[in-house]
């Protein structure tokens, strides 16, 4: 019995062993280290230069949209004050010329007192109708006026936005150029489904959230919007693997439930993606890009690449750490704002 015993306690030391040599001969299964690559100051860079480029583009399209409807609203008032403006014009010319003249005449040649009476009545309903017509006349006027200046004043909000934009796009540029970042090819799917849009503020700009809802990933959390974009992705049939909360602080979204990472392979972060695996990530990114606007992206990192939606185009980024988690070669990494 001692000797059964002791066989079965080294049978048993022997299967843990090679367990854990398993796990330690392949760390691709575990989740990403990708963060490690990326300075805090870098990312800290990339969220603020994209985040307020998002906010600014926001308020920017809505300020066209809403300009849209001002020129809708411009072109019809000037079609009713056109339409108006033959027969206003002919009222004040009468009223200009006769001074009131011809009425008092046709009152005093009146027959009778009855005579009188009707005539009055006409003379008075026509000048209400006159006074009512002027009246509208001139609130077109107002109002076209009016409508100008609030143009005048979205084209100023579209300026002082363009602008924003413009100088956080040096600034998500210049943060990638400093660690080497230069143009590539990167990824497009040209037939990429259109994502549903994610919900905005009533001025285009995107709510502020909190990480307050159940990440499927994991037991951490996510905010609204990127749960949102984790069930688009899915619904658009991109369902391998992902992992999106990660409670480490490092300065990225992750802890802060704004990012998730998509691997290339089936049911784990495997190695190098290849094949099949490869086109995955390529679509799944350019998934995204075609998307942007409607989820809210902030950047994609894919296979050493990272597309920023400030820039709108795709740098070089990373590949200096050897492994399919640090070089974003095994997964798509998604920042939501």
């Amino acid at each position: 019995m001692v000797t059964d015993n002791h066989s079965r306690r080294w049978w048993l030391v022997a299967v843990l062993s090679a367990l854990l040599a398993i796990l330690v001969a392949n760390p691709a299964a575990a989740e990403p280290g990708e963060d490690g690559a990326a300075p805090k100051t870098l990312k800290d860079e990339l969220e603020a230069a994209n985040r307020g480029f998002l906010e600014a583009k926001g308020l920017l399209d809505a300020s066209r949209a809403r300009q849209a409807d001002l020129n809708t609203k411009i072109a019809d008032l000037q079609a009713r004050i056109d339409a108006t403006r033959e027969a206003t014009t002919g009222l004040l010319l009468m009223a200009y010329r006769n001074n009131g003249l011809t009425t008092a005449a046709a009152l005093l040649g009146s027959a009778t007192s009855e005579d009188f009476v009707d005539k009055a009545s006409t003379a008075n309903g026509m000048a209400l109708r006159n006074d009512k017509k002027l009246k509208e006349f001139n609130q077109l006027n107002r109002e076209l006026a009016e409508t100008k200046k609030q143009i005048d004043a979205e084209v100023a909000v579209q300026e002082a936005q363009f602008a924003a934009m413009e100088k956080k796009k040096k600034d998500a540029e210049k943060a990638v150029a400093n660690v080497g970042g230069v143009n590539s090819a990167g990824f497009v799917s040209a037939n990429s489904p259109a994502a549903q849009p994610a919900p905005r503020n009533s001025d285009g700009s995107w709510p502020k959230e909190s990480c307050n809802v159940d990440d499927p990933t994991t037991s951490g959390c996510l905010t609204p919007r990127t749960l949102h974009a984790y069930n688009q992705t899915k619904a658009a049939g991109f369902t391998r693997f992902v992992g999106c909360y990660r409670p480490g602080e490092d300065g990225g979204e992750h802890p802060r439930g704004r990012a998730c990472d998509w691997a290339s392979d089936e049911k784990t972060f495997g190695g190098v993606a290849t094949g099949a695996a490869r086109t995955y990530g390529n679509n799944l990114a350019g998934f995204y890009i075609a998307n942007a606007d409607r989820l809210g992206v902030l950047y994609v990192i894919w296979f050493k690449q990272i597309w920023q939606t400030a820039t709108r185009s795709w740098k070089t980024y990373g590949g200096q750490c050897g492994s399919p988690a640090c070089d974003h070669t095994n997964h798509v990494h998604l920042s939501i704002v």
